[in-house]
């Protein structure tokens, strides 16, 4: 079991504690900015009554940038529960209100195992990727990876599953072979003493008839 599931099995039972699945930005690149004059733009990502994340090394469009998860201003948000979150990405107006990249529903269940990835893409805007590897016990997505089969093991495993396959065919036609032959020999067995038990039948009726003809014409008293 991994320390994420072990952390929401021990809250689980222990709800006055408050378990947090961190959200960190693993890299972003923005396509366009927003600003009408060239002033260098100030982007950051903001979740709804939440306090807003500056991005302070973004700063040019067509640029990926690439974080680690331990700056000073990460992480952008966290999550207590299954719950989504309504965040965005958005760029300060000096004059205005502030621009907009894109709004979604961030949730736990978007990120994937095994390293818990969420990468959005908002068309024309900008390319996101995010990590939480404790939102994946939130939503109830399993951290193992799956086994890796061994070639060589399968090829060695397959000439023995053949030849006991073989082996099971080999054992139930010989069985099926006997039954049929035990059964056609009692079948034999049973017709021949049916045909005895017919034949006594027939020559008793016989001797019983040939009596009753000579008591019909009187030739035991003939000398």
């Amino acid at each position: 079991m991994s320390v994420s599931h072990l952390l929401v099995f021990f809250f689980a039972y222990f709800p006055g504690l408050v378990f947090s699945a961190v959200v960190t930005l693993s890299s972003i690149e923005i396509f366009t900015t927003h600003e009408w004059l060239k002033f260098t733009p100030t982007v950051y990502f903001k979740c709804n009554g939440e306090n807003k994340t500056v991005l302070p090394d973004v700063k040019k469009k067509n640029v990926i940038y690439v974080f680690r998860g331990e700056e000073s201003w990460q992480p952008l948000t966290n999550f207590s529960s299954k719950k989504c979150k309504r965040c965005g990405l958005y760029e300060e107006d000096k004059i205005l209100a502030d621009d907009v990249f894109d709004e979604w529903e961030l949730c736990p269940s978007d990120f994937t195992a095994p390293l818990g990835k969420y990468e959005y893409i908002s068309d024309k805007e900008f390319n996101a990727s995010f990590l939480c590897p404790d939102c994946l016990p939130l939503s109830g997505v399993s951290t193992a990876s799956p086994p890796v089969a061994n070639d060589e093991n399968l090829r060695k495993e397959k000439p023995a599953r053949q030849r006991k396959n073989v082996a099971v065919i080999v054992v139930v036609s010989v069985l099926g072979s006997a039954i049929l032959i035990v059964a056609a020999v009692g079948a034999f067995k049973f017709w021949q003493k049916r045909k005895r038990e017919q034949d006594q039948a027939r020559f008793l009726k016989l001797f019983e008839e040939g009596d009753d003809i000579e008591d019909e014409l009187h030739l035991d008293h003939i000398i």
